[in-house]
């Protein structure tokens, strides 16, 4: 996957600026896509320039001018042949998880200092999730939004964030309690 992918459905609901895109990205898309602000500047002048967006001028009395980016049926046709790639396998990526490998040779306490970090990291982006998971639903119960939601790709989406940062909180969790356990052991 490129960046342009996830650029493209970040914008498939509305219009949005550079700066609103960078937040849409913080909230939602950075659960799957990472991309730095001016990364997704750079993109959004490639996609442009390609046809796969348009973006237009809006003029604000009071704040600089802004653009809005909007995607194209040439963007659509990128998304529609992207989906129908094979996707490739997703691996893990994770400094930390280096760090445990390490455990046996190396000062546990600093270890569980940082999982006890990440594991907080990981709750609040999990109620994070949780709550835009609420907004997007609204009253509905989540199984009759899932079924006849308008669109659910952004709560799908949501949902893998929401398991993603559950899994990595309950494993700092659990790793944090192995590694005390065998501090208290030794001590003995």
């Amino acid at each position: 996957m490129a960046l342009r992918h996830a650029v493209l459905a970040a914008l498939l609901d509305e219009e949005l600026s550079g700066y609103q895109l960078v937040k849409a990205f913080d909230l939602g898309v950075a659960n799957f896509w990472h991309a730095q602000p001016q990364q997704l500047y750079a993109e959004l002048t490639r996609l442009e320039k390609d046809g796969l967006i348009t973006g237009r001028e809006v003029i604000q009395e009071t704040r600089p001018n802004k653009r809005l980016f909007s995607v194209t049926d040439a963007g659509l046709a990128e998304l529609d042949h992207f989906t129908g790639t094979a996707a490739k396998p997703s691996f893990m990526r994770d400094d930390l998880v280096v760090k445990v490998q390490a455990a046996d040779h190396v000062d546990a306490r600093t270890l569980i200092a940082q999982l006890t970090e990440r594991a907080a990291f990981a709750q609040a982006k999990a109620d994070l999730f949780g709550k835009l998971l609420r907004a997007m639903r609204g009253e509905r119960a989540e199984e009759d939004f899932l079924r006849h939601g308008e669109r659910i790709g952004p709560y799908l989406t949501c949902l893998r964030g929401l398991d993603f940062e559950r899994g990595n909180h309950d494993w700092c969790e659990r790793t944090i309690t192995i590694l005390r356990e065998r501090e208290g052991g030794r001590a003995r």
